[in-house]
Parts: C-alpha cells; structure tokens; sequence
C-alpha cells in the first residue's frame, strides 16, 4: 500500500534526510528552516534548495511540540465592526486582515481573525504567539489581555495609553487630518467641522491636534464632536442632523471614520444642502464606503498593505528574539485621494 501522502509509495523525505543530502546537522537544517539560530545565509540558502528538490514537508505538528509555538499570530481591535467592518464587512479591518496573513503565511504563520474584542472575550482561550492590535484605545480591551497572558503584540497605529510600549507601525495621525483639512480649505471651506470617534484612538488624538492647530492658523471657529463608534451610519445621520442644525455655518464635514462619512452625506442631503457646493465631505479611510458612497468621498489612501505587513515583520522580528525599535519605519505618506464630494474647483 502507498505511504500516506506519497503518490509512488516512497517514503516522505525527513529532516534526516535533508541533512545527509546538504552535509549539515539536524538541528542546522531545523534553525534554516525555521529562521532560528545563526546560520551562515548560503548554507541557509542551500539548505532551502535541497529541502525543495527532495519535496520535503516539515511536520507541523512534531514541530509545535518540539517548540512549543502554535505557528499563528491574531489580528485583534476594539473597534466594532460598525465602523470597522464596512458593507458586506469589507472596510478598513478586513484590508488590514488580507495583507497582514498574506504576509504572515511567508514565514509560515497562519493569522487569527478575532471579532472586536471586549472584556470577558475568548481571546483568553487562543492559542496564539502573538497578536497585532489594530489602533488601541486606552484601557484597550484587546491590549489588556494579551498583556495578562503575557503575549507580545505589534500596534498597528501609535498606542496612546501612557503605559503601552507596545512597538507600533505609525498611520501618519496628524499628517492624515492636515492633508484633508488643507484640500477642504484649498476648495473654499471656511467653516469646517472635525468628527472623531468618541473613544481615544491615536486618529482621534491626532486629528484633533491637527485641526486646532489648522483652525488658529486660519481663523477658523473650531467645531469638533465626537461621536460614538458603536452607532455606525444611522446614528452619524441623526448627529450630522444636529450639528448642521446647531452651526448653519458649517460649509465642510471631515469625518475621520468612513460610516460616519457616509450618514453625513444622507443628513446634509435631507437638509436641503447640497454636496459639494453647501457642504464639501471628506473622511480618512479609502475603502469600500468612499468609493460606493454617492458623491463618492474624498478620502486618503493609507498605503494599508504596507503598514500591514510591516507590522507582522515587526512582530515575528520581536518572536524570534531580535531586537526591535519601539516604532517601524512608517509606510509611504498618506495620499490623497480627491472625489466628488468635495470638489468645487475641477483643478
């Protein structure tokens, strides 16, 4: 009868084997697999090749055992899939999720999906290495355990708790805010609002910086709400309501999360206003909301593939013990990405 899982009856290949073909050890052969130890780049090199002309297949589980690794790192947040998740789901955590086990199947890690996080979740019960968080809050649930089990993650956004010295990848907060704010005002916005979510994300911190800063600098009444992440598109809808209704002035919208965009353009709509002419749109997020959204939204590519994957570089660097800095290179700057909801000037 043929061995299981070879199609002549031959035996599958060992790490023994791979070693006698490359004239080197078990255990180097292990650690040039594996990314472990100090092996020289062109034995690992040659290691690689002669595991791939034999068709040898590491034994996972053997492996785990051996190393007491579970091989899967997860992809964690407390933001709800309200503002998250986008239609159909397909929004800012999803992009993230596909380029982040795009990138952690490379060095054979398998990535955990978990839901938004809060206390009493099951994250307690994963058997994982790590994790990255997606833009922590303060007293961020998904943080907070992962710390309890004494697990290292990665910040995918500057962590603003005072004691989180998680290392991070930066999402350009400031910059992000500064860019929408300096188009609004470049297509004749004079009084424009700032919305943010309610909790203390790092581009919630950020972008209030950066719009006091703009709205000294020219003049401009500052009107910034926050309002809450768990109410997605219909109560950003009933808010936008409000805030036109409290300041008639309001000639621009930023909205930092995308649903919140997306309620604002109905309420401004049902106003009798008329986009971008009374009231120009823009939001932070180039997904699947701005583009679908009629006028389509003015918003900013975040280069997220990239900032992604740098932080599962980050984090598997810090699980094979190398030293790590406590902030990546930061992905390319944010571009902006001009649509119809915001412009007056076809230049």
């Amino acid at each position: 009868m043929p061995a299981s899982g070879s199609p002549h009856g031959a035996k599958p290949p060992t790490i023994a084997d791979v070693a006698r073909v490359a004239g080197v050890s078990r255990t180097t052969v292990s650690h040039a697999l594996n990314g472990l130890g100090k092996v020289d780049p062109r034995t690992r090199e040659r290691i690689k090749q002669t595991a791939l002309e034999l068709g040898y297949r590491p034994n996972l589980r053997a492996q785990r055992l051996r190393t007491g690794q579970a091989k899967a790192i997860a992809l964690v947040s407390s933001m709800p899939f309200a503002v998250a998740g986008g239609p159909s789901r397909l929004g800012f955590y999803m992009e993230v999720a596909a380029a982040a086990a795009e990138s952690a199947l490379v060095h054979g890690y398998a990535l955990v999906l978990v839901p938004p996080v809060r206390s009493g979740s099951a994250l307690y019960s994963l058997d994982i290495d790590g994790a990255i968080v997606v833009e922590p809050d303060v007293d961020d649930a998904a943080a907070t355990q992962l710390r309890e089990r004494g697990l290292p993650y990665v910040a995918l956004g500057r962590p603003v708790a005072a004691d989180d010295d998680a290392p991070y990848v930066d999402l350009w907060g400031e910059r992000v805010t500064s860019v929408l704010l300096t188009h609004l005002r470049e297509q004749g916005a004079r009084h424009p609002a700032l919305v943010v979510g309610s909790g203390s994300r790092h581009s919630s911190v950020d972008a209030r910086a950066a719009y006091e800063r703009l709205a000294a600098e020219h003049g401009w009444a500052p009107v910034v709400e926050a309002w809450p992440e768990t109410g997605g598109e219909d109560e950003a809808y009933e808010r936008c309501k409000a805030l036109l209704a409290a300041h008639p002035e309001t000639d621009a919208v930023c909205a930092l999360v995308d649903a919140f965009a997306v309620g604002a353009v109905r309420a401004i709509r049902d106003s009798g206003r008329s986009i971008p002419d009374d009231v120009m749109v823009a939001t932070r997020y180039d997904g699947l909301r701005a583009r679908t959204c009629q006028p389509p939204l003015t918003a900013v590519d975040l280069h997220l593939d990239r900032a992604a994957s740098d932080a599962v570089e980050l984090l598997l660097a810090g699980l094979r013990g190398a030293a790590t800095a406590p902030c990546a290179a930061p992905p390319p700057a944010p571009t902006l990405v001009p649509r119809a909801s915001s412009l007056r000037d076809p230049r």
